[in-house]
């Protein structure tokens, strides 16, 4: 993601955060709010892309996340294009650690959607699933 982008797509990936941590929908352990970001996707933009091309762009983005915080390189993204792995490294990482890595996955996924489907395609799928969500500045 280029360097002037990078804070606009952060900035939205907080946003989609906090949505997540607001609606308090914790799923366990293995929880963590940049799956569950990842997994409401994965319905609508499977649609459009198949699941085959989610698990690719969520591949990439965690890859380029992972460049940024090394910690995310042992997540890993099984056959249905879920994310797992996070149970183990929890008791590894502080909180601030867990909410920067997932700013940078969510932000790295939403600048791969913007890139390949465009922003106005990319805000329309965030919508469907986030309808109260602001305009966001990508």
């Amino acid at each position: 993601m280029p360097a002037s982008t990078a804070p606009k797509l952060k900035a939205c990936a907080r946003q989609l955060l906090a949505f997540e941590l607001a609606s308090g929908k914790s799923a366990g352990a293995e929880d963590f709010a940049a799956f569950r970001i990842c997994e409401k996707l994965r319905g609508p933009l499977g649609k459009l892309l198949g699941l085959g091309g989610f698990r690719a762009l969520l591949s990439r983005a965690l890859a380029l996340a992972g460049m940024e915080f090394p910690w995310l390189g042992k997540l890993f993204i099984k056959d249905d294009a879920s994310l797992e792995g996070f149970a183990a490294l929890q008791a590894e990482l502080d909180s601030d650690a867990i909410t920067a890595g997932g700013v940078a996955l969510v932000a790295q996924f939403l600048g791969l959607l913007v890139t390949f489907i465009g922003p106005a395609l990319t805000l329309g799928f965030l919508r469907e699933v986030w309808p109260t969500i602001d305009d966001l500045n990508f």
